[in-house]
């Protein structure tokens, strides 16, 4: 019999958040007590209840955003998408509906068919919930300009605080991702698909600032779009962005995969002032400029006292790079077997190499090694968009359409990382699955009562 306790650390929700019970298996087995399972037969079911529903979480959510003055900005930026007498259902109204559903755990727009029959829903969305067709309709209305307003939102929120922290650094993490279509949806294009090959596909790029966790820029691409510098002005904007948010004095370090190692990309990066770790295109010339390399530098042994890890500046610059040394090329080789690609030149030597190039010429070499290492965290990021809020579920044919519903579902995510950061900070470390299930999945019955409206939640620890 194991008395361990729950391990400490761990991001999993455990019962008492969710208010469940401890168990009581040490307690019984000391009594003697074997448990029975309780007869669903013998179960009385009374008349349905249409005031009863499972999102009553949602009223808290909106009470923040609303807070925050989101109503306000949907209103000024996207409400000249709907004018008229006749109009039913505002643009700022059906954006917060779609949030809305989004945070419920609706990752297409068919889920609202369901959520339609829930009495909160319907509530906070006026009382009625629109037709798919109507918000299908919608979300054609959305031109470049208003995409790119949608876009800045996105951001806005996904910085919302970072002022007041005071960080010393910020990493400015860049990355793409695959999204598979099956379709014939405009913009789906065969592309670099690992998964997929030839299937045409979405390519977004994403932006985030890993000390926050949450995405400061993103943009919807056709499958055929690589990174590179036709994306240099929305790494700039990015940059822009974090810039004018942490303030002139606090360093920006930028991390990109092997995609970010070209030199226009670079050197944009490096006028704006940033530091930049990307992981260096292995081309013949660079790969033996390593293997030739001397000066490797052991920072790390076994328990035999043979080096693990060493590092080395590795004498290297291509044709199109900055003349005067502002670029440092540098190399680790481990015998620790990594995840991706693994690259062996030393026949007598059990090592495998990574190579990095970077405008920081002051830092160690393996400092900065580790330091690229965490930019592994935007992985798992764009898994939880992926899952979480579904930003690869798409259901319209138009690529606009599209692209409206792709940051929809990104500044949802961005308004819960802020919703729970600031009203309920224990659970920052949990993914946004996790949130749902605790935070906003919560049964609830919906009562009027004296023209007033009283929502009542079942027991949730953490909330109240």
């Amino acid at each position: 019999m194991t008395k361990t306790e729950s391990t400490s650390g761990t991001r999993k929700v455990r019962r008492r958040a969710a208010g469940g019970k401890p168990a009581r298996g040490w307690e019984l087995q000391r009594e003697g007590r074997r448990i029975r399972r309780g007869d669903a037969r013998r179960l009385q079911v009374g008349r349905p209840d249409p005031r009863v529903t499972s999102v009553g979480g949602l009223a808290a959510f909106n009470a923040y955003v609303r807070e925050v003055g989101l109503h306000r900005e949907l209103r000024r930026d996207f409400g000249h998408l709907k004018r008229g007498r006749g109009v039913v259902y505002p643009m700022a109204a059906q954006m917060q509906l779609l949030i809305d559903a989004v945070v419920s755990g609706a990752t297409r727009v068919f889920g609202l068919e369901l959520l339609a029959a829930d009495p909160l829903f319907a509530h906070l969305a006026g009382g009625s919930v629109p037709s798919i067709d109507t918000v299908y309709d919608d979300l054609r209305r959305f031109g470049a300009d208003e995409l790119e307003d949608l876009e800045r939102l996105v951001s806005r929120h996904g910085l919302a605080g970072v002022d007041q922290q005071r960080f010393r650094e910020v990493h400015l993490d860049i990355d793409t991702t695959v999204m598979p279509l099956f379709g014939e949806q405009e913009g789906a294009l065969p592309g670099p698909n690992p998964r997929y090959h030839g299937r045409p596909s979405y390519h977004p790029i994403l932006a985030r600032v890993a000390e926050l966790d949450t995405i400061v820029a993103a943009r919807l691409r056709p499958g055929d779009t690589g990174l590179g510098e036709r994306d240099i002005e929305d790494v700039e904007m990015a940059i822009d962005r974090v810039r004018a948010a942490v303030g002139p004095k606090t360093i920006i370090t930028t991390r990109i995969d092997a995609g970010g190692d070209c030199a226009a990309l670079l050197k944009a990066i490096d006028a704006k002032g940033c530091f930049f770790v990307v992981k260096a295109k292995q081309n013949a010339g660079l790969l033996g400029a390593v293997a030739h390399a001397e000066g490797w530098i052991a920072v790390d042994h076994d328990a035999e006292g043979r080096a693990t890890r060493e590092v080395a500046e590795i004498a290297f610059r291509r044709a199109d790079w900055p003349e005067d040394g502002r670029f440092r090329v540098f190399a680790v080789r481990t015998t620790e077997r990594k995840s991706g690609k693994q690259t062996c030149l030393w026949s007598d030597l059990d090592h495998s190499v990574h190579v990095y190039v970077t405008n920081d010429l002051v830092r160690d070499a393996d400092e900065l090694a580790h330091k690229y290492d965490l930019r592994a965290g935007i992985e798992p990021l764009i898994g939880e968009l992926k899952n979480g809020v579904g930003i690869g579920k798409i259901s319209s044919a138009d690529f606009d359409a599209n692209e409206a519903a792709f940051l929809i579902k990104v500044l949802a995510f961005n308004l819960v990382r802020r919703w729970i950061a600031t009203r309920l900070p224990a659970a920052k470390v949990w993914r946004i699955g996790w949130i749902r299930d605790v935070c906003v999945r919560v049964p609830g019955r919906l009562l009027r009562n004296g023209g007033r409206y009283e929502l009542r939640l079942a027991p949730r620890p953490m909330l109240s």
